[in-house]
């Protein structure tokens, strides 16, 4: 059976986005196009990753082209996006591997979120090599510079909009407090 892919080639959305309160808070990627929109679940850290990825992508992909490629280098104000996810959030799959890579021809950062498998097999092929091979469930999603810029800026401020770190061990404070390592094990108080 062949893969299921979500393509949005042009899509009017793409962010990060989150549902629940900071400590128990679930993760999402969303992606909007005219008559399609897709949403997919990952960890914290992968928003982290990824948004760090792009940035670091778009900012080499910049000085290759000594400064000619279409990509500004902060997020357009124009762009920048704090509305909630789009209603409703329905869950299409859960992510496991995410690849990224910059299409020169079209000027498009290019990300791919694969479905986690049980499966310790390398990833599937890239959806533009083999269209019809088997595989996860896939989401693709091809955005423009100013675009990536916008999902960054967005990716970073949800993913800071979690607990407050302990100033002594850096874990995260519940608002109940934690039990801090660099404190043997004393309750500290948020």
């Amino acid at each position: 059976m062949a893969r299921v892919v979500h393509h949005h080639e042009a899509p009017e959305r793409f962010v990060a986005g989150t549902v629940g309160q900071p400590g128990q808070r679930s993760f999402f990627l969303q992606a909007r196009s005219a008559d399609l929109l897709t949403t997919v679940s990952l960890e914290k850290e992968q928003v982290t990753v990824l948004a760090e990825r792009v940035d670091a992508m778009l900012d080499e992909v910049l000085r290759l082209s000594g400064g000619d490629a279409v990509i500004p280098a902060v997020a357009p104000a124009e762009l920048s996006d704090d509305e909630p996810l789009d209603q409703p959030i329905v869950e299409e799959f859960r992510v496991g591997t995410l690849r990224l890579a910059w299409d020169t021809e079209q000027e498009r950062v290019v990300i791919e979120a694969y479905e986690v498998t049980d499966e310790e097999a390398d990833p599937p092929p890239p959806v533009d090599e083999e269209p019809d091979a088997e595989g996860p469930e896939t989401l693709v999603v091809r955005i423009t510079g100013a675009q990536a810029r916008a999902f960054v800026a967005r990716a970073m401020a949800v993913v800071s909009q979690g607990r407050p770190p302990c100033p002594f061990c850096g874990n995260p404070l519940d608002p109940d407090g934690h039990l801090c390592p660099r404190l043997n094990g004393y309750r500290r108080s948020a």
